[in-house]
């Protein structure tokens, strides 16, 4: 080959690989995670991230963590709270920034691509997690200054964090020999795969199932709001002009309670129980035992009889022990009185000539029919005082009449779908908390349900305070063409609930992003959550909120008289259906022996005999579609009974000095909702309420004592 030929190849392949090269660093340049946002706020720029950036991104974090993990390790210093503790809390800072918005977009804006991305980017989370809390080297380092504790002058944050740190290494598995370490990674690799199917499938399921209506008979019972919703959902599934309704709960559930037809309100209440449980491929059967039998491992592994000791020894209750006892003091008051319910349905059923027994199926339809008789209300004459944007404000309200802080909407932030709403929040002074995202209505891509997370955790990094970016998210029944979104009650209590998760994220005041906010035990978390609850049925916020859609009137004493009286309908049902799911996920976490063939229906069945729940409520989650097991509440769905005793005790603090009492306000702001993990949580609730709460002030409230 001649000399020129060679030179010639030469200079063509560097300049291809220069123009590669160029291309490479374009295309990390085009990475919205590799720089500052440079947005308003520094919210994420949505409209620039693709889901081709969260791999590279995430996989450039892990690379990132992993030196600075090396710098603690390899520092010859001796090792302190600052050159080991505090830095790695704040160490893996691009993973973080990342993962906020994978997480949440996973949840709340998916699609097949993110959906496909997400079998390589969570195995490879799940393994650098575990590389971390597996390293001996780190883990020594982390003994060492957990050994000197009490001589290096911490204050409470500091201690906590140090705690926290130590406590997260031993149960990671940090002290395991290294073949047990190898088998502890497999395992939480597979859990990590399986979640993420158990979600996806759920998903799927929920979005697969329709109830198609083309014959107006089938629609009687309907009020005319509801036929209107079915239309728009119609609209939007390809079914123009017929009426729809989905397993979403803002479409079924007023099916369930106004349809006469009994066969439709059966089909679609069963397609709704049935969901990943169909020996399909979207069956969750089998992934869950899978789960359930890998956590008992795990438990094992770590040193504990059952996975509900390793999840309980960090909460309030402490054990199994102690949540199945407030569960049997509950229960033993709520069963009797969800059987007089039922007796009370089942002669309706008898007296219009039903000739039936009263199935799952029938209870919302009579019950509704007994609040009429009973208190004449009818939840239909209730909607038109809760519109949405009213009731969104009344929690503002409420908020800025205890707290002092205000929220002003805002159009100059990234959104990553035009029907959220942005909100700063603000200090009576104006000084600036955070950012406040509201996310209505249900969609393909969004999971059911309600929850609040965050796009950035407050927390102070070199001295400055990071703001929180906090998100709520919802599934209400959407706006019609002539009409708002109208609110069931059900809908208001939900969204002055996330509301309340809203407000203990964004009033946050603590120095490390691991311990701030809602970075609380699993049993603490719903006490600011359902505190807040209690003020969207109070008269006075009522009259304040509740307004006619049309005329702007308040809503009639009559009215709140009404409901007043109806606060103790209907509480059997609803706390019954709920316990029986949290024995269930109890049932399941306190197994202590894995099982070959794991029968999920079999196992259903037996736990909700045990504890003889009637047969016409179905448990609220069946384990085929039970998503809070498998995504933060393993051993955990208990901890709303838990933080209701906390609630109601609590809010008996407010209507002993005013609802609206500022000072108890500031109390509640100071020791709960600024406070984040930074202290034990009792010792927390025990310094606003000035006592240790008991379940007298909740059995009360549900009308199981007098």
């Amino acid at each position: 080959m001649k000399k020129e030929k060679i030179l010639f190849i030469l200079l063509l392949f560097w300049g291809l690989t220069a123009c590669q090269n160029q291309e490479n660093k374009k295309d990390k340049e085009m990475n919205p995670f590799f720089t500052e946002y440079k947005t308003n706020f520094n919210v994420a720029p949505f409209d620039k991230i693709k889901v081709e950036h969260y791999l590279p991104a995430f996989e450039k974090g892990i690379e990132e963590h992993n030196a600075e993990i090396e710098a603690i390790t390899n520092n010859t210093a001796e090792a302190d709270f600052d050159n080991t503790i505090k830095a790695i809390e704040y160490s893996g800072s691009l993973i973080t920034k990342v993962g906020h918005v994978f997480f949440n977009m996973r949840s709340s804006n998916t699609n097949d691509e993110l959906q496909e991305a997400s079998k390589a980017i969570i195995p490879l989370l799940s393994r650098h997690s575990d590389e971390i809390k597996l390293n001996a080297k780190l883990f020594e380092k982390v003994k060492a200054v957990y050994a000197k504790k009490e001589s290096l002058n911490l204050n409470i944050e500091q201690t906590k964090l140090l705690e926290e740190t130590y406590k997260s290494f031993k149960r990671g598995g940090a002290d395991l020999d290294d073949s047990k370490k190898e088998e502890l990674k497999t395992i939480n690799e597979k859990l990590s795969n399986l979640g993420l199917v158990f979600s996806d499938n759920v998903l799927a399921e929920t979005n697969k199932y329709k109830l198609v209506i083309d014959n107006e008979k089938d629609l009687d019972g309907l009020p005319e709001s509801v036929k209107q919703a079915a239309i728009v959902t119609g609209n939007e599934t390809g079914d123009s002009g017929k009426w729809v309704f989905t397993v979403q709960k803002p479409s079924m559930i007023p099916f369930l309670t106004y349809a006469k037809n009994r066969e439709l309100r059966k089909e679609l209440l069963m397609a709704y129980t049935t969901r990943g449980n169909h020996d399909d491929s979207l069956d969750n059967k089998k992934v869950i035992s899978e789960i359930i039998n890998l956590r008992i491992k795990k438990a094992k592994l770590l040193g504990y009889k059952n996975y509900a000791d390793f999840v309980l020894e960090e909460t309030m209750a402490k054990n199994a022990e102690n949540v199945y006892k407030l569960m049997n003091e509950v229960w033993s008051a709520a069963l009797p009185n969800a059987k007089k319910e039922a007796a009370e349905l089942q002669k309706i059923v008898d007296r219009e000539g039903g000739k039936f027994n009263l199935e799952a199926w029938d209870w919302w339809f009579y019950a509704e029919q007994l609040r009429k008789e009973k208190y004449d209300l009818d939840e239909e004459l209730l909607r038109p005082y809760f519109k949405l944007e009213n009731v969104r404000e009344g929690a503002f309200m409420v908020a800025n009449k205890i707290y002092g802080i205000s929220f002003k909407e805002i159009n100059n932030v990234p959104k990553y779908n035009n029907d959220i709403q942005s909100f700063e929040v603000l200090n009576n002074d104006g000084s600036h908390i955070g950012i406040l995202f509201m996310d209505f209505f249900p969609r393909e891509s969004k999971q059911s349900g309600a929850w609040m997370s965050e796009f950035e955790a407050q927390h102070i990094k070199d001295g400055k305070n990071i703001s929180p970016i906090i998100t709520t998210n919802f599934n209400f029944t959407k706006p019609t063409s002539d009409k708002p979104a109208l609110l069931s009650y059900e809908e208001v209590t939900t969204l002055f609930h996330e509301f309340g998760h809203a407000l203990h994220g964004l009033l946050s005041e603590c120095t490390y992003p691991s311990l701030s906010g809602t970075n609380v035990p699993t049993d603490f978390v719903e006490l600011p959550s359902q505190i807040m609850e209690n003020w969207a049925g109070e008269p006075e916020v009522l009259k304040i909120y509740a307004k006619h859609y049309k005329t702007g009137e308040a809503i009639p004493d009559d009215l709140i008289q009404k409901l007043e009286k109806s606060k103790y309908f209907n509480l059997g049902f609803t706390t019954v259906e709920y316990m029986s799911a949290a024995y269930l996920d109890m049932d399941l976490h306190t197994l202590t022996e894995e099982k070959d063939t794991f029968d999920v229906n079999s196992f259903e069945k037996e736990s909700m005999s045990r504890i003889n729940l009637i047969p016409e409520i179905i448990v609220r989650y069946r384990i085929p579609y039970f998503s809070h097991i498998t995504g933060g509440y393993a051993a955990g769905y208990y901890s709303y009974l838990w933080s209701e005793v906390l609630d109601a005790d609590g809010f008996d603090a407010f209507k002993e000095t005013g609802i609206f009492n500022s000072e108890t306000g500031a109390k509640f702001r100071k020791y709960i909702l600024s406070k984040g993990g930074t202290e034990d949580a009792m010792s927390l609730y025990v310094k606003f309420r000035g006592k240790e709460p008991n379940t007298k002030p909740l059995l009360k409230r549900k009308g199981f004592m007098k």
